[in-house]
């Protein structure tokens, strides 16, 4: 079995997976959702402090399974440097108790393998990556073998929501809200212009965007709560409409089979809804994670660990 741990930002989470049915034996994840959303966002000290509690919590309830770990998948980057030392001191101290290695993955690419809990990897496949930190579409081939071709310039799809819902005082973690909001909005009152339309770059940039929603808040003044509904939905309409107009440029060069939208922005319904109608304009068929593991989880992470261990029989220190 794997044991994975993830700790890259306010999640504290660990995982076990059974290397050959790679069935999911035991998950568990913490959030720091509450003791964060005071502040309005993840605080890096606090978060690490709450790691120290929740990690070993849970890591109480996995003993059992100590002598069938073959290797510790930890996430060892991207992420907030103090929340990431926290779960990767604890695979250090299990590498060195249990003698097994460790198997360092990358948070994004972990993402990627959240499509295969407890399934068979599908390669090759173009993802979309959207995330509170990343926007990204990603050419996925292989076990380790990915090409970028294209990010963003400046804010990220998942961070732009989050920074929106901050502006209109609607609480952390702000990307749910904004997309709660929307529902009850005009997504068509504010004519919020796409970034980067006429622009014949395969790029992403929301700060553009989220400075035409701050310039609108400040022209209406008192919002009242119908304002809030339609400046959400109106964002959130544009925000998507710039994903899906470079996305096409991408499926207009590209011969695609397979797209897949991972990351936890991926969560977001009406963007769901959204690409799967452009794949079907185009043929494709759209892989989607279940919602669970489209948030930071150790479950995708313990995943990546199987092919990993497997595709470089990792030995003991």
């Amino acid at each position: 079995m794997i044991l994975s741990i993830e700790s890259s930002c306010d999640d504290s989470s660990i995982a076990i997976t059974q290397i050959k049915t790679k069935k999911l034996l035991f998950h568990k994840k913490i959030s720091q959702d509450l003791q964060h959303s005071k502040f309005g966002g993840v605080v890096p000290e606090l978060a690490a402090r709450l790691h120290t509690q929740a990690l070993p919590k849970i890591l109480q309830e996995v003993t059992e399974y100590f002598p069938y770990i073959k290797a510790i998948a930890v996430t060892t980057k991207p992420g907030l440097s103090v929340t990431l030392i926290e779960g990767i001191m604890m695979a250090k101290a299990l590498s060195i108790t249990l003698n097994v290695p460790i198997i360092e993955v990358n948070h994004l690419i972990g993402h990627i393998y959240s499509l295969f809990i407890q399934k068979d990897t599908l390669f090759p496949q173009c993802v979309l990556l959207v995330s509170g930190g990343h926007t990204q579409i990603i050419q996925a081939n292989g076990y380790d073998q990915f090409e970028k071709i294209a990010s963003t310039m400046d804010d990220s799809f998942g961070e732009s929501f989050d920074k929106v819902a901050k502006m209109l005082n609607l609480g952390y973690p702000g990307g749910p809200i904004v997309e709660q909001y929307a529902q009850k909005g005009d997504e068509n009152r504010f004519n919020f212009t796409t970034p980067l339309l006429n622009s014949p770059k395969i790029a992403f940039s929301y700060s553009g965007l989220k400075n035409q929603v701050r310039l609108q808040i400040a022209k209406i003044q008192n919002l009242s709560n119908q304002d809030k509904y339609d400046i959400c939905a109106s964002f959130q309409k544009v925000a998507t409409a710039h994903l899906l107009h470079k996305l096409k440029k991408v499926f207009q060069k590209k011969d695609i089979k397979d797209f897949a939208i991972v990351g936890g922005a991926s969560a977001n319904l009406y963007l769901r809804d959204k690409i799967q109608t452009l794949c079907d304009e185009f043929d494709i068929k759209l892989h989607l994670a279940p919602l669970e593991y489209c948030s930071d989880n150790a479950a995708m992470i313990g995943r990546y660990g199987i092919e990993a261990y497997i595709n470089t029989k990792k030995t003991a220190p």
